[in-house]
């Protein structure tokens, strides 16, 4: 007997929006990317990089976090 299919309907509503985002680019790839990168820019939002390659960035975000000290 074989196990019922498990659903996850949050899964399931981000596989539906990253088909239907995906199809309005023809599954073009670089097409996708690009309109990511052209969101992201156009948010008016702050992004910074984990890997220390927007210092500048970075430094404004951690310039809102509490100062800790070390004993």
């Amino acid at each position: 007997m074989s196990e019922p299919k498990v659903t996850d309907p949050i899964l399931e509503e981000i596989y539906r929006f990253r088909d239907e985002h995906a199809k309005k680019f023809n599954y073009d790839i670089d097409a996708i990317a690009e309109d990511i990168r052209q969101r992201t820019k156009n948010s008016g939002r702050t992004f910074v990089t984990l890997d220390g390659s927007d210092k500048k960035s970075a430094q404004h975000a951690n310039s809102d976090s509490p100062k800790t000290t070390s004993n």
